[in-house]
């Protein structure tokens, strides 16, 4: 079986890879993909932790700060797919440690990467099933965890209908800790033990709120390790969770104190031209509205530039900006074209749309910019945050918008009702509270992994 994968896997790695070249993809990281690491690297038995991209990398980062807390000897080994993921990733990291690209899952490849890491411990975030790493780490009985779980409907419909080559290997890894119950049920059709399953939450519940911690102690197997008791000052993160005062990110943008932003957040093409449209409507009634445009994929940052033209808008991308008072002639539409500061532009914001969800791409993160206490929007496509988007419609925290038309009432609405806003934020901040600790769960998970390792 697993030659025919090898065969699959190296035939598309051939057919894409000229594509790949043509779209300007290939980047200096690329050779870690086919198993090329620095020749000394020695990182003495790290945990090795796989994040595809920015999502995964930022709901990771509070497990990694606690494995440290808890570990202190312990190195990592965290491997990305895309280029923002791995950008974000080296923020993460210490000198120590090792930030790479997760390498093309063809036997001799994985089992290179693997004899070079020596990894102790394999973490992966939420659902990354990889056939030869998993199987290459079980027969060399390092353990493999996946937290932060989750099936969505797409990929649960695909798995069964491969279950009788993917239970074998599912049920060579550990331990899963999953999201939700509906996740549990769902691997256990697909035939993965009961006991290899644990429900412990969502880990965005945790990252999201980017909370301060207090810290105390807890015993694993006759260990002292550490866990986390998080509590949430939400009117103190609401201006510096960031490290940065906000009112930096105001100054940049050359916002007026008259002045209200919307911004249009992880946005996919058809998605701004609903946006740009809704927005021209608005402007007539508030000119005092603003907007930023912040494109899934910073690298269309261009095509999103022309689209602004046509609607008769000035675009400003952020990259071209200084932290100084600006003043224009003509209002801009701003246009997030680089990484890691979009967090910095909710806290300025008034009103939030996040996007991949006005089509059928499945919806991006709410979480982070209702911690921040803004109103959320999204569309009708929100099926890979099903149970999130649900819970939040459920206790009236969001707002959904089925197309351009109530895109544009329901923003008009929050406009003229602040008051409304405030409902909503203190609805989400209420569901973020009670839905926070599963990175305290998962820890205890993996740290019984880890104290078994030192134990052996």
């Amino acid at each position: 079986m697993f030659i025919i994968y090898d065969l699959i896997i190296l035939v598309f790695t051939l057919i894409y890879l000229p594509v790949y070249l043509l779209r300007r993809k290939f980047h200096p990281g690329f050779p870690m993909r086919l198993g090329i690491l620095p020749s000394g690297l020695e990182l003495n038995r790290p945990i090795w932790i796989h994040a595809v991209s920015v999502g995964e990398v930022m709901t990771v980062k509070n497990l990694v700060r606690e494995l440290r807390i808890a570990w202190p000897d312990k190195r990592f080994f965290i491997s990305t797919v895309t280029p923002t993921g791995n950008k974000i990733a080296k923020g993460i990291v210490r000198e120590t440690d090792f930030v790479s690209y997760f390498p093309l899952d063809l036997s001799f490849i994985v089992r290179g990467v693997v004899d070079k890491v020596k990894p102790s411990l394999l973490i992966i975030m939420e659902t990354e099933i990889w056939p030869n790493l998993i199987s290459c780490l079980h027969l060399k009985n390092i353990p493999i965890v996946l937290v932060n779980g989750r099936l969505s409907d797409r990929s649960f419909r695909g798995y069964l209908g491969i279950k009788f080559l993917l239970k074998p290997i599912l049920n060579k890894i550990n331990l899963f800790c999953v999201q939700t119950r509906a996740d549990a049920e769902r691997l256990l059709r697909l035939g993965v033990s009961k006991d290899r399953i644990q429900i412990t939450g969502n880990m965005k519940f945790d990252a999201s709120a980017r909370p301060d911690i207090r810290r105390g102690s807890l015993s694993i197997n006759g260990e002292r390790s550490r866990t986390i008791d998080i509590k949430v000052d939400f009117k103190k993160t609401s201006h510096a969770q960031a490290g940065r005062d906000y009112t930096d990110y105001k100054l940049k943008l050359g916002l007026e104190s008259n002045e209200k932003l919307f911004i249009a957040a992880s946005t996919h093409p058809g998605e701004e031209k609903i946006i740009l449209g809704v927005y021209k409507n608005l402007f007539k009634e508030f000119p005092d509205l603003r907007l930023l445009i912040a494109p899934r994929h910073p690298e269309r940052a261009g095509q999103v530039e022309k689209l602004i033209t046509q609607y008769n808008f000035k675009p400003i991308k952020i990259s071209q900006l200084n932290l100084t008072p600006n003043t224009y002639n003509l209002k801009p539409i701003f246009i997030l074209d680089t990484v890691g500061e979009l967090v910095y532009f909710y806290n300025i914001a008034s009103i939030v749309f996040v996007g991949g969800s006005l089509i059928k791409k499945g919806g991006h993160n709410i979480l982070e910019p209702a911690s921040l206490g803004k109103p959320v929007i999204f569309g009708p496509y929100m099926f890979n945050f099903r149970d999130i988007a649900g819970l939040f419609l459920e206790n009236k925290a969001c707002i959904l918008a089925h197309n351009r038309e109530e895109l544009f009432l329901n923003i008009k609405d929050l406009l003229i009702n602040p008051a409304k806003s405030t409902e909503l934020s203190q609805r989400a901040k209420t569901i973020i509270l009670q839905n926070q600790g599963a990175t305290a769960r998962n820890l205890e998970c993996i740290s019984n992994y880890i104290s078994a390792e030192r134990r052996a």
